[in-house]
């Protein structure tokens, strides 16, 4: 993991900005989330996290009533997962060697500040896709993971 600073941290300051207004867009009643994925300086993608098909029925249920076998106890796609694949529906040939910035809203909309990576359903997507950075905004600074350390920080989680 990397800490960004002066320009690096700037222009990713820039991108956080954004993915902050994307996470507003969505729908989920638990929490709202949203993903930019950038290469070359222009966004590829985009993605905010809400249930699939836009189907909200989901959203009021309690994790704890699900299936044991449901390893995911959310009802909505992943803002990652949602941002990687608007990428490769409109810029399938740029998603190698992309970035994915995440973020996180609170109950009042603002971004929050990340913890540590832990969602490997979204590390495994993005490692096989070709992304090549992660980037979260954290107490710490604005940091930076190759994909396949995020994925390893993950699963060790």
């Amino acid at each position: 993991m990397k800490i960004l600073t002066h320009e690096e941290e700037t222009e990713a300051l820039f991108f956080i900005d954004y993915v902050t207004k994307v996470a507003q867009d969505s729908t989920c009643g638990w929490s709202k989330c949203g993903s930019v994925i950038v290469k070359n300086d222009s966004i590829i993608g985009e993605g905010f996290n809400s249930p699939a098909g836009n189907e909200s029925a989901r959203c009021g249920v309690k994790k704890s009533s699900y299936d044991l076998k449901v390893t995911d106890k959310t009802c909505c796609v992943h803002a990652e997962q949602r941002a990687i694949m608007n990428a490769l529906k409109k810029n399938y040939d740029e998603i190698k060697g992309s970035r994915l910035y995440f973020i996180r809203l609170d109950e009042e909309g603002n971004k929050t500040k990340a913890g540590d990576p832990y969602c490997t359903i979204c590390s495994k997507m993005a490692l096989d896709v070709g992304v090549k950075e992660f980037v979260l905004w954290r107490e710490e600074g604005v940091c930076v993971w190759d994909t396949k350390e995020y994925n390893d920080v993950s699963f060790n989680y």
